[in-house]
C-alpha cells in the first residue's frame, strides 16, 4: 500500500511517499502555495497521480505534547484532505522533524538556500518514515 507523507505549513508543504511495500519513504516534492484551497487541490493531485491509500500528516504538536494553533489549524487540513479523497489521513507526530531535516542536509553539504527549497519534503520523509517504521 503506497502511503503519502506530508509535513504541512502554511506556505509550504513537504511531500513524500511510500514504496507500494511501505517500507521505505521518498521525497517527492514541495507545494509552494498559500491558499487552501490551492494547497488541498495540489495535494489531492499528488495523492491520486501516486495512487495512495492513506496519507500520514505531521502533527506539530508543542514540546509538551499540547495541540496549538498550529497544530490545530493542521489537523484541520489533514480533515478536509480525508474527505476530498475520501481515504485516512493520519496524524503522526512531527516534533524535531524540520530541525532534523535542517541537520541532514546540512551534513550533506547543502547550502542555506538551497536547503530552504529541500527541507519541506525531507521532512515529510522522516515523518512518512518515522510511520512506516513503527508500523512494521
Amino acid at each position: 500500500m503506497k502511503i503519502l507523507g506530508i509535513d504541512y505549513g502554511e506556505a509550504r508543504i513537504g511531500v513524500a511517499v511510500s514504496d507500494a511495500l511501505g517500507i521505505l519513504a521518498n521525497p517527492l516534492d514541495t507545494i509552494c502555495e498559500k491558499d487552501r484551497k490551492l494547497q488541498l487541490e495540489k495535494t489531492v493531485a499528488v495523492a491520486r497521480l501516486h495512487g495512495v491509500e492513506k496519507v500520514v500528516v505531521g502533527n506539530p504538536k508543542r514540546m509538551d505534547g499540547t495541540v496549538g494553533h498550529r497544530a490545530q489549524y493542521t489537523q484541520d487540513f489533514a480533515s478536509e484532505l480525508s474527505e476530498m479523497l475520501g481515504i485516512e489521513c493520519v496524524m503522526w507526530d512531527e516534533r524535531l522533524s524540520s530541525t532534523e531535516a535542517h541537520r541532514i542536509l546540512e551534513s550533506g553539504g547543502v547550502s542555506g538556500k538551497k536547503r530552504k527549497t529541500k527541507v519541506d519534503k525531507i521532512a515529510a520523509v522522516i515523518i512518512l518514515q518515522g510511520y512506516l517504521d513503527a508500523n512494521r
